[in-house]
């Protein structure tokens, strides 16, 4: 056994690890291996990577591909529908994601009859994005469902539960300035 390699004894039974216990165990080697870590902030950042991926493939998997959309699909045409007509690289921004997946998500929408687009009068370059009848339906039918589940999700905390996390939430948002936090736009 070399310094690189830890001890057999030391290792976990991997079987028993599971999705939240592996947040345990995670800090527990890291903070073994690596003492300057901070093991509150860590626990942190894995806890709300851990909620948000729950939340989003809970929510794609119950609401949206049953509908025949991905995540992505849906948070274009959740831009869309608010916004009205909109230039596409402003939908890349609203909804966090690439020029480039937007675009390729348009084609799709587009062909499906939910979305249409049109060069912009002011820039050639530019496309804007409108829904279509059938969007319009279709993305207020799927928020009514998306915002049931919402509710599912936020009803295990009180009222004054769900405004402090908001809250904190927001404060974590906005503080991210200080430190350059990367986004796309």
């Amino acid at each position: 056994m070399t310094q690189d390699q830890p001890d057999q004894h030391d290792q976990p039974d991997n079987e028993q690890l599971h999705f939240w216990s592996f947040v345990d165990h995670a800090i527990s080697r890291t903070t073994g291996e690596l003492p300057e870590v901070d093991p509150l902030a860590m626990r942190l950042v894995l806890s709300l990577h851990r909620v948000a991926n729950m939340l989003v493939y809970d929510l794609e998997s119950t609401v949206h591909r049953p509908r025949g959309w991905s995540w992505p699909g849906f948070r274009v045409l959740f831009v869309v529908w608010l916004t009205g007509p909109v230039e596409g690289k402003k939908v890349a921004e609203l909804s966090g994601m690439s020029r480039a997946a937007v675009s390729a998500l348009v084609n799709t929408l587009e062909r499906d009859g939910l979305l249409t687009k049109e060069r912009s009068s002011q820039d050639g370059r530019a496309v804007n994005l409108s829904l279509t009848h059938k969007g319009r339906e279709a993305i207020t039918d799927a928020f009514r469902a998306h915002n049931a589940r919402e509710q599912d999700w936020a009803g295990t905390l009180s009222t004054g539960e769900q405004e402090t996390l908001i809250a904190l939430l927001e404060k974590l948002t906005a503080q991210s300035i200080h430190f350059e936090a990367r986004r796309r736009t």
